[in-house]
């Protein structure tokens, strides 16, 4: 299975690794789909899609089994389902909105088993193989394969991101450009020099942390181009609604140009 780990190996070793983003889908092959098309890990995002803990469950299964890390955005900043997410199979907990480093401890308490935390041992774990593992071996092993994420969607974040990423239990850092752009009075403004600023002081401060960055939020050719070399770790290049919508205007613009010509 593809845990955080090897996610966490990989950019270790220099790799930026490239995600695709879940709100149309409602069957676990997107997760195959994901896999065949070269994608690293899997956005699963119960923010802003009403998919249930439920199916965030069976899609983390199926993306680890395909090879491909899901990591699940839980839909705030209350910690309680995060640990039931873990315990079905995702990899990595996403919050969103993370601007002061007590916003993400309760979650690394509730999502990291002893002495880390004091996440509650329930069980086999499919991270583990669903393998039966003496208590502290399991929770060691656990602990490794298990990714927290906190957001970075504001100028108090960027201001607070050295001890975000300090902070023990944390393990990478995702940028929410759009978020972040709103909050800095740009919205959609994704080109803007302060937008650059903001990548160039998180992504310092967590690598001063031994910690990755990861960019969400822009998908342009011009803007991929101009940033995804700052020193990303892992990129979020959109999600499946996007890429469904884009394919059939591209197809119903074809035909009309035969049509038309």
């Amino acid at each position: 299975m593809s845990g955080g780990s090897r996610m966490r190996e990989r950019m270790e070793a220099g790799e930026v690794l490239l995600g695709i983003g879940t709100r149309l889908a409602r069957s676990t092959e997107i997760a195959a789909l994901a896999a065949v098309s070269g994608m690293d890990w899997l956005f699963i995002d119960m923010e802003h899609n009403p998919i249930t803990a439920d199916f965030a469950s069976e899609l983390s299964v199926a993306a680890a089994r395909a090879g491909v890390t899901p990591l699940v955005r839980v839909p705030g900043k209350s910690p309680e389902i995060a640990s039931r997410l873990l315990d079905a199979g995702a990899a990595g907990i996403v919050v969103p909105h993370v601007d002061r480093v007590e916003e993400i401890r309760p979650f690394i308490e509730r999502c990291r088993f002893a002495p880390e935390g004091r996440r509650s041992l329930g069980g086999v774990l499919p991270q583990l193989d669903y393998m039966a593992l003496p208590a502290n071996e399991a929770m060691a092993r656990a602990n490794r394969e298990t990714l927290i994420c906190p957001m970075i969607e504001s100028p108090e974040a960027v201001e607070n991101a050295r001890a975000i990423a300090a902070e023990p239990g944390v393990d990478l850092l995702l940028f929410g450009t759009n978020d972040l752009a709103i909050e800095m009075g740009i919205p959609g403004e994704l080109d803007h020099p302060r937008i650059e600023e903001a990548y160039r002081t998180v992504i310092d401060a967590a690598r001063a942390e031994g910690k990755h960055v990861g960019m969400g939020g822009v998908y342009t050719k011009d803007l991929l181009e101009r940033y995804l070399g700052l020193g990303f770790g892992f990129a979020l290049l959109g999600a499946d609604l996007s890429f469904v919508l884009q394919g059939f205007r591209n197809q119903v613009a074809l035909a009309r140009s035969i049509l038309d010509g």
